[in-house]
């Protein structure tokens, strides 16, 4: 860490990959965000860089089709994966996502960090869990991000943090387990401390 606090400057859309093969591979490392459609994951992108509209938000889920890249600060990327799960979306629509992202995870050498985002109110359904499953096999590490704590009361929260923590105590991959609010910010300042160390290349040593 450098002991300063870390900053998003600047952050721009770069490129689109319709297959996963076709991956940004210039050497900069990738942060990437992975999670059901419904799960608030464009928000959070939003929430972190502290802008409206760079990941396209709105209210039909499952509007993200392709894997995305932005370059931020000019030293390296978030990478936003297709949301999986939406139900409106036809099997072989979701078998094409579903082999897309597994080729991008499989094939690119510079993702340094996952961030899955789950909803804090529901228990991980059988999506979420093969794909935590699946990075926990390609040994990458993983920040689980439990989205839309403001919708729960502190009780509430207290219970479903136990609940997670349980959940992902046995996956070495799992770097930590962080409540957030894409509304409120909560928990921005600690999430980005472990974007600035995983996209330096190496892991935050305060958990």
């Amino acid at each position: 860490m450098t002991g300063t606090e870390f900053r998003i400057l600047s952050s721009e859309f770069i490129t689109s990959s319709a297959s996963g093969k076709d991956i940004v591979d210039d050497d900069m490392n990738q942060i990437v965000f992975a999670g059901k459609s419904n799960v608030g994951k464009s928000s959070l992108i939003n929430s972190l860089l502290n802008r409206k509209k760079l990941a396209k938000t709105g209210n039909t889920p499952g509007k993200t089709r392709l894997i995305n890249f932005f370059l931020i600060n000019s030293s390296f990327y978030f990478v936003d994966i297709p949301g999986y799960g939406y139900a409106a979306v036809s099997r072989s629509e979701k078998q094409k996502w579903g082999k897309m992202i597994k080729i991008y995870f499989s094939g690119s050498k510079n993702i340094r960090l996952s961030i899955t985002i789950l909803d804090i109110r529901h228990d991980p359904g059988e999506h979420d869990i093969r794909l935590i499953g699946m990075l926990e096999e390609l040994k990458l590490p993983q920040l689980i991000l439990l989205n839309k704590k403001d919708k729960l009361s502190n009780n509430e929260l207290f219970v479903r943090l136990s609940v997670f923590s349980k959940l992902f105590k046995e996956y070495p991959s799992v770097v930590d387990v962080l409540p957030y609010s894409a509304v409120k910010h909560f928990n921005r300042e600690k999430v980005l401390e472990y974007i600035e160390s995983y996209a330096a290349g190496g892991p935050i040593d305060n958990r």
